[in-house]
């Protein structure tokens, strides 16, 4: 099976015109179908997808991994470009009122930057669920994912206002895709709130495929502990993966360590990048 994933929008850019910003919006043609995974904080997702040559029509289906402005925000400016309906899949929370505790102590809000409405005004339907989706025989989204491992915690800075309270954010709506190939699994993360070594163990029971070929998104070790780092390292190692290009979240002190660990098997996967599996 022929597989390519096209990075959209992310923090920085591989190529001189191309935008970049603080998020994430990656493609995924696979199994005969075009699935966008999140849509990037504003119109960078559209203005280099255009760039690029695709035409956003041909998506058949959005996912969001989770409901932050910086992976929701892009999609009514695609929307506006492609000019038909499509079905967004996403977990229930990602309506919630989420918000960010800042150091001095207030509440920046980061939920999604629109209302439900408009959005479905401009051709979205919404599939919320929290259950797993399969969108072909291959391709499927984590639903949501078990917090299994003892050092993988959701960030304590994030909070939702509920009946005017601020609580902390368990993040239940943070999903992932997961695609079969012949060579294994390939992993498309948004954020990986809920742990990236969680969605991997998840990914291998949801599928009931134990190799885990690829692994590209966000990865959320921007504030990772030293322990936490080395763990997370020990467990990729096991997974036995072969291609690992992180994004957005995955910080730069992470992202050195990982190049380091990982060699050739670790890419940068920003803004421009196009990756091909033929599995």
């Amino acid at each position: 099976m022929f597989i390519q994933v096209t990075t959209l929008a992310e923090n920085t850019a591989s190529w001189l015109g191309f935008l970049a910003e603080w998020g994430i919006s990656i493609l995924i043609d696979a199994d005969g179908h075009k699935v966008l995974l999140d849509t990037g904080r504003s119109i960078v997702a559209a203005y280099n997808a255009i760039g690029m040559g695709i035409d956003l029509s041909q998506i058949d289906k959005i996912v969001f991994s989770h409901g932050h402005a910086d992976h929701t925000g892009g999609l009514l400016h695609l929307l506006k470009i492609r000019r038909k309906p499509v079905e967004v899949i996403a977990h229930p929370d990602v309506w919630a009122a989420k918000y960010w505790r800042t150091s001095e102590g207030k509440y920046d809000y980061i939920g999604i930057p629109f209302p439900r409405q408009l959005a479905e005004s401009l051709g979205a339907s919404f599939c919320l669920t929290k259950k797993p989706v399969w969108i072909s025989d291959k391709i499927v989204t984590s639903g949501e994912v078990p917090m299994l491992t003892e050092y993988e915690e959701i960030d304590t800075n994030a909070c939702v206002s509920e009946n005017g309270e601020f609580k902390p954010d368990p993040l239940r709506d943070d999903q992932s895709l997961f695609i079969k190939s012949d060579k294994g699994l390939v992993v498309i993360l948004g954020c990986a709130h809920r742990g990236i070594v969680n969605i991997l163990r998840h990914a291998q029971k949801l599928t009931g495929i134990e190799s885990i070929y690829a692994v590209i998104g966000g990865t959320h070790l921007i504030s990772a502990s030293p322990r936490r780092m080395d763990s997370t390292i020990t467990e990729l190692r096991r997974f036995g993966i072969q291609k690992l290009g992180v994004s957005h979240c995955t910080g730069s002190n992470a992202s050195a360590v990982l190049a380091r660990e990982f060699g050739d098997k670790f890419f940068f996967n920003n803004a421009g990048t196009s990756t091909t599996i033929d599995a």
